[in-house]
């Protein structure tokens, strides 16, 4: 098995950074999760990159999708909201909203055809309490899946045939037939059930090769995966609760890599220093950038 290390990117350390993802236009957006921060940047070619917006959404953000009109579609709060490229932040959508400051949104992405798929989890990670969101083309908002805990990273096969989920909550990287054209889960089946000295599956980034890169919170690595769960390639970042990951840069073959201070004590932070940091790491297959959300907005709920 290949062993590589990353290096750091951008020498900010987050709460909870979390949902990055590369854009066709040559950006990096990702977040912190607690501190509803959206930051945008770019590249400077010698491994580092520079913010150049940061937006302050006062939610809790789980997620920022680009829009096919501009701006970008929050996983935030107890749903779904708007962000506008001035800044301007409008909430859609709550289907979370009966357990507001009990349960929030988590990862988020698009599937091939631009449908939005959204986690949610209880702030005190009450197993059950969450669930799986999708927000189909004309809007509608759907929970498709009850019973989460911590629903996490989800992604596609380079064909569209089969989704990838991860409950970080049950430790388990599910995957399933997936059906493009109605936008359908099949029956979740376990692909990774790794030992708790590994830490847990959390957001994940599949590549050309249709190969997997898991994050693992609690275990200070991203894991390549091929579709059958065999262990190919790790990555090291130095920081334990590594938290997602994506392919981009000028030839897809970046791994940038988010990570997490929460959960850490003072001791833990000081003895792992990249801990919330932007990482990164050069790989050899390439990735495609992040699918646009290509529906309508989801539609505006009253807020108690």
């Amino acid at each position: 098995m290949r062993t590589s290390t990353a290096e750091v990117a951008y020498d900010e350390a987050f709460e909870l950074g979390e949902g990055p993802l590369w854009l066709a236009g040559g950006r990096l957006i990702w977040v912190d999760i607690l501190q509803g921060t959206v930051l945008a940047g770019t590249p400077d070619g010698d491994g580092t990159l520079t913010v150049d917006r940061r937006y302050d959404t006062g939610l809790h953000v789980g997620a920022a999708l680009p829009l096919d009109g501009g701006g970008w579609l929050l996983a935030a709060g107890a749903g779904f909201a708007h962000l506008a490229p001035d800044g301007a932040v409008r909430v859609l959508a709550e289907p979370e909203g009966e357990q507001r400051g009990l349960v929030r949104m988590n990862d988020a992405k698009c599937d091939p055809a631009g449908r939005l798929w959204a986690g949610s989890m209880a702030y005190d990670e009450t197993p059950g309490a969450g669930s799986l969101f999708r927000v189909d083309l004309d809007g509608s908002v759907t929970r498709v899946l009850r019973g989460r805990q911590i629903s996490n990273g989800i992604g596609w096969s380079p064909d569209g045939r089969t989704v990838y989920h991860a409950d970080s909550g049950h430790g388990v990287l599910y995957h399933a037939p997936y059906d493009v054209d109605r936008g359908e889960i099949g029956t979740l089946r376990p692909l990774l059930e790794p030992a708790p000295a590994d830490g847990v599956p959390d957001g994940l980034a599949v590549d050309a090769e249709g190969m997997l890169w898991v994050a693992f919170w609690g275990g200070a690595a991203v894991r390549r995966y091929d579709p059958a769960g065999r262990l190919l390639e790790e990555i090291r970042t130095g920081a334990p609760h590594t938290t997602s990951c994506c392919l981009g840069g000028t030839d897809g073959r970046t791994l940038f890599i988010t990570s997490a201070t929460a959960g850490l004590t003072h001791e833990q932070r000081a003895a792992a220093a990249r801990s919330g940091k932007l990482l990164a790491a050069r790989v050899d297959v390439p990735g495609p950038p992040a699918r646009p959300f290509r529906g309508a907005l989801p539609e505006l709920t009253d807020r108690p």
